[in-house]
């Protein structure tokens, strides 16, 4: 490389984190939104459903979305930080149920030096049990949803759960978290997700967030068979992922790598490409891209 050529890469790199500083800043400064209601759907403290009605004056039988928030699995981000989004939904006529799990400790891993992502099992059995309480929780927190249309959504490592939750019914048979039919879902919209589990342990996302929610080499060969959504392929659940061009924590490679395995498997996966966008302004209220992505969900659910 010339340069010439090594001085306008670094540039665009300078570019290119100075916009995804300026973009999570954005994010994280829009103040939480309170829900109508919370709902517990398990004991433990983080396994409860924010409820968010649509706004007066939309049409009734609103759609349904359900939300799952990322931060890689790790305790330090919770869904608060997602309540801005949820709020923007509901202007747009959405009713939206805002799903906690538990996720990984703050403290290190034992002979580890950063926090834990996610844990094993615990992250899947929350997800799974709250889609399956979500039926009744709605039908009693937000009567003026229509359960029909109801969608399933997430951002990052909630992406990853979200296309998981939308794939439990294909899991392997001797999988707990398996359900005996097919979830009554209008499909999924997984936004820059964690969606292809190999890909973005190549890739170090989120600092190994993932080998970290897995475990060991060895663990991760047989629980990926369970956790990774590209493993989980057709699910024959429409299915569209929202992915920047520009993002830096969840390259675009890992939603190119779902979308590859989709096709391979027989499923066409919708991809929703977003030129000069990073990883936030898909759940920024103050976003153009925040716009795309109620319009991919309106489309599955309405």
């Amino acid at each position: 490389m010339s340069d010439s050529a090594a001085r306008d890469s670094d540039a665009a790199t300078r570019e290119a984190v100075a916009r995804d500083a300026a973009e999570t800043e954005s994010l994280f400064s829009h103040p939480p939104v309170a829900p109508r209601s919370t709902a517990a759907y398990g004991s433990h403290p983080d396994q409860v459903v924010d409820f968010h009605p649509p706004r007066a004056g939309s049409r009734p039988g609103a759609p349904l979305v359900v939300l799952l928030h990322g931060g890689a699995w790790r305790d330090r981000v919770d869904r608060q930080h997602v309540t801005p989004f949820a709020d923007f939904l509901t202007r747009r006529g959405f009713a939206v149920a805002n799903v906690e799990y538990r996720r990984g400790s703050e403290l290190p891993q034992q002979r580890g030096s950063g926090p834990v992502a996610g844990r094993w099992p615990e992250t899947f059995d929350d997800v799974a049990a709250a889609l399956d309480a979500m039926p009744a929780l709605a039908a009693r927190e937000l009567p003026e949803a229509d359960p029909r249309r109801t969608v399933v959504t997430g951002h990052s490592a909630g992406g990853h759960l979200a296309l998981w939750a939308a794939a439990r019914h294909v899991l392997p048979a001797d999988s707990p978290w398996r359900p005996a039919t097919v979830p009554p879902l209008r499909g999924v919209v997984a936004l820059a997700p964690i969606a292809d589990l190999a890909t973005a342990v190549e890739q170090n996302v989120c600092s190994g967030a993932v080998r970290q929610l897995l475990g060991t080499e060895a663990d991760f060969a047989i629980r990926a068979r369970y956790a990774d959504p590209a493993a989980l392929l057709p699910t024959g659940i429409a299915t569209t992922v929202v992915q920047g061009t520009t993002d830096l924590t969840v390259p675009q490679s890992v939603a190119e790598a779902f979308v590859d395995a989709a096709a391979k498997a027989g499923e066409l996966v919708g991809l929703t490409l977003l030129p000069d966008v990073g990883h936030f302004p898909l759940i920024d209220p103050s976003a153009d891209a925040c716009a795309v992505v109620a319009e991919e969900l309106a489309q599955l659910a309405w």
